[in-house]
């Protein structure tokens, strides 16, 4: 079972994701300032595991807080959290979570409790937040897997599995999970997912170690191998959901979303209902980072690309709602049209 981070009398415990598969380095950290250069560094990734971590970001912040007055204690709380709002632009879950727990601040503080108790309010809280976004993994691992057909191969994109949520099920992953778990035999290929390699590096390490056939292939195979009949279904998770069903996930993903479309695949997306933004009408407005230019050049310390040419590093792309057979998530399986789809679950 992996559990990616977690909570401590210590501190925040996180597993460095850089370094698998090759090293299982554990952290601990003490600040949330060190939470919030984890979440830019990708020592954790992945939206769900995103939103957990700045909870925890922020119940670290102000069980630090060493002051006595109120205002200044309110005024901490607001500069961890504008602190750890700066770290990933894309996945939503971060300012979910952020603006969950500062919430249950106001309440608190309303309430007149004094700073002792909402400090341990806000760890409590925290701990809330790991443990329902492991029990909406469990749900739509029940409801994807579901949707999976024995005896198929399922093509995934990136990593959402245990490592890019509170742990344990995943998204994507989960519905693999759901389905074996359901006694269906179910085997996967992952694609590499350049430029970060969370395919090659973090799915086919957590699908060895549940022991759930894997095949890993290069980004650009993806198309041969669907026209070859090898893929029954691709399975993604997303960062950002926008109302209309519109879904930003890791790049790449609008290419695979095209190519299953041309193939009569499904092409499904599994997310808590925390990755879903009513706020944001359509994909064009959901914001696509851009991360440093060398993940592309190099890998690691090797250099592969020549000094000094320009380089586009988009790490998100928006895959429109109409190449999305279904969205999954702990409420249900949301179908087109999606703004309505899913803001029922919202209501439910």
């Amino acid at each position: 079972m992996i559990i990616p981070v977690e909570w401590t009398d210590e501190g925040v415990k996180m597993l460095d994701q850089r370094l698998l598969p090759t090293e299982e380095k554990w952290l601990m950290l003490k600040t949330y300032k060190e939470v919030a250069d984890s979440i830019t560094d990708m020592v954790v990734r992945g939206a769900p595991a995103i939103g957990v971590s700045a909870a925890y970001g922020v119940a670290l912040g102000a069980q630090n807080f060493v002051g006595t007055n109120m205002a200044d204690f309110e005024e901490e709380i607001d500069f961890v959290s504008q602190t750890l709002a700066k770290t990933r632009p894309t996945a939503v879950n971060l300012f979910w979570a952020i603006d969950r727990m500062n919430r249950t601040f106001q309440t608190a503080k309303a309430d007149g409790k004094s700073i002792s108790e909402i400090k341990q309010i806000l760890i409590e809280d925290s701990k809330a937040i790991h443990e329902e976004d492991i029990e909406s993994q469990r749900l739509i691992a029940k409801f994807g897997g579901e949707l999976l057909a024995d005896n198929s191969t399922v093509l995934t994109h990136c990593n959402a599995g245990a490592l890019a949520t509170g742990g344990v099920w995943g998204t994507a992953l989960g519905v693999v999970r759901g389905a074996v778990a359901d006694g269906k035999s179910i085997s996967v290929i992952a694609d590499e997912t350049r430029p970060y390699l969370q395919g090659a590096r973090l799915t086919a390490w957590e699908l060895l170690q549940d022991d759930i056939p894997v095949t890993l292939i290069t980004d650009n195979m993806s198309g041969h191998v669907m026209k070859k009949g090898r893929v029954q279904a691709v399975v993604v998770g997303s960062d950002r959901i926008a109302a209309n069903g519109d879904v930003a996930n890791k790049i790449g993903t609008y290419m695979v979303a095209v190519l299953a479309k041309q193939h009569n695949i499904p092409f499904y997306v599994a997310a808590p209902l925390s990755t879903v933004d009513l706020n944001c009408p359509t994909g064009e407005e959901i914001p696509i980072e851009e991360r440093n230019i060398r993940e592309i050049t190099h890998v690691r310390d090797i250099q592969l690309a020549p000094e000094g040419i320009d380089v586009s590093n988009y790490a998100f792309d928006v895959t429109p709602n109409d190449l999305v057979t279904a969205i999954i998530t702990e409420k249900g399986v949301a179908r087109a049209p999606y703004s309505e789809s899913l803001r029922k679950q919202f209501e439910e």
